[in-house]
């Protein structure tokens, strides 16, 4: 009677093939391979495939079902290669009959890792307030637990810097304090750091977070330069008096005769550089992300889901075949590319830093071209285009034309007319004399709509925060599945 012996295969990701051991003589059985392929990158698919000798072209799923398919394939081969001579034919088809089972239950862990795959993305897409608040909100604290011990950990771990920046801290706490002859220059240094600052956080706000970002643009920097022009044209100077600028805008006693578009770039310029440093700023995480993804083997889901993208050039939509060009132009460029992709209004730009980050571009090549894309020619552009929009003859030009809206003209007209006149009188105040409360329903209008975007702002960081928690969820249960 012939003895029975195992044969198992394991993959090995040293040298990518299968090795097996057995001991003594009689039947080789081979056991079922377990290879989990969808935690591995596109490009660790494509090495394997090229190593094997067979074709890299296709998206993700594809690679994954032609390596189960080499790795049928290759077991089938082990087995006939190792099979003993015989003359018993129940034996040959038995082993038969194991191996056809072998190959269905490979085919069929496959499909069932990807179909979890699918159903934990679902899963995490539906965790948000409106759908699983309690969930989703006890998701998030746990996140903000988890945030904050590592931004502790990491504070600890450069305590000599953070001792240095305390010291330094405590003694302009100190200066601020103590009088003295400094007292005018540090109060002078307090407001113009607090005015910085806040447009600094503006543009952080507006570009934080993966295109959930605050759109501080149009609810702040916009309409600053906006009133900024329409107050030079009115007064014919830029000499606000200050105080109370930049609070209120009050025309100066000594009113000029002309006014040019540069002299009104240049009063808002300071404004306008530090919300687009800020939002400069606000690009680092993907790109820190990214790298941080590069140098420890992992990948992102932003990444994982480019790199598909990259595979399937073809039958495209139109956003994603601007997120394959993005990935493109900045893969290939380098500097030029990222100057040019931070330059113009670009949705798409978290693209460029999950690319720099991938590729592991120098810190100061990426930051550096989207700090001057951003602060310096980007908002030139969108400086001129709304001194441009509100100059005093454009926007008279406009509310002269509401009145040929149908219907709804005349109404129309009339109440836009009233605010731009009490806008006007307001300008010719004098310093220090009341102003009347406006009750106009345009700044009714406008106070609402900034109130549902903030809202919704800090909803998208509540759902986003829950989602990453869940992600973690789901690693750390893979990760101890695998060992």
């Amino acid at each position: 009677m012939s003895r029975t012996i195992g044969y198992s295969f394991e993959f090995s990701k040293m040298n990518g093939g299968f090795e097996g051991s057995h001991a003594g003589d009689g039947v080789i059985i081979p056991m079922s391979t377990s290879i989990d392929y969808s935690i591995m990158t596109v490009v660790r698919l494509r090495e394997e495939l090229v190593r094997r000798r067979l074709s890299t072209r296709g998206r993700k799923h594809e690679l994954i079902t032609r390596l189960q398919s080499s790795d049928e394939a290759m077991q089938a081969q082990e087995v006939r290669d190792r099979r003993p001579a015989t003359r018993n034919g129940n034996v040959a088809s038995a082993e038969e009959e194991v191996t056809s089972h072998d190959l269905k239950t490979t085919r069929s862990q496959g499909k069932v890792a990807q179909h979890n795959k699918m159903a934990l993305q679902r899963e995490r897409s539906s965790l948000v307030l409106w759908r699983r608040p309690l969930q989703t909100l006890y998701y998030f604290l746990l996140e903000l637990l988890v945030q904050i011990r590592n931004y502790a950990v990491s504070l600890w771990r450069h305590r000599k810097v953070v001792s240095g920046l305390l010291l330094a801290f405590l003694i302009l706490l100190a200066a601020y304090h103590i009088d003295g002859s400094h007292q005018p220059f540090v109060k002078s240094f307090q407001k113009q750091f607090l005015w910085c600052a806040y447009w600094v956080g503006l543009g952080v706000l507006s570009s934080v977070g993966l295109g959930t970002g605050l759109h501080t643009f149009l609810l702040y920097l916009g309409p600053h330069i906006a009133a900024v022009t329409l107050a030079a044209f009115e007064c014919m100077s830029v000499d606000f008096p200050q105080p109370p600028y930049p609070d209120q805008i009050i025309c100066p006693e000594k009113e000029g005769s002309t006014m040019s578009l540069l002299t009104i770039m240049s009063k808002v310029r300071l404004e306008a550089f530090m919300w687009g440093a800020g939002t400069a700023i606000g690009e680092l995480p993907p790109y820190f992300m990214a790298r941080a993804a590069r140098l420890s083997g992992q990948i992102e889901e932003e990444e994982q889901e480019l790199e598909e993208l990259m595979q399937e050039r073809t039958n495209l939509n139109l956003f994603d075949r601007a997120k394959v060009a993005v990935h493109d132009l900045v893969q290939r460029v380098g500097f030029g590319g990222i100057l040019l992709c931070a330059s113009i209004p670009n949705p798409l730009f978290d693209l460029a830093g999950i690319t720099c980050g991938h590729f592991l571009v120098p810190f100061w090549t990426f930051f550096g071209a989207t700090l001057i894309g951003k602060a310096v020619i980007k908002m030139h552009i969108q400086k001129l285009f709304v001194i441009f929009v509100f100059s005093e003859h454009h926007v008279q030009q406009v509310v002269s034309l509401l009145r040929y809206i149908p219907v709804f003209g005349s109404s129309l007209q009339a109440p836009f007319m009233e605010y731009l006149n009490k806008q006007k009188k307001k300008l010719h105040h004098k310093p220090g004399v009341d102003i009347p409360g406006d009750s106009s329903w345009l700044s009714w209008v406008f106070e609402k709509l900034i109130m549902v975007m903030v809202v919704y702002f800090v909803l998208s960081i509540v759902n986003s925060m829950a989602q990453s928690y869940h992600k973690r969820l789901t690693e750390r249960s893979s990760k101890a599945n695998r060992e």
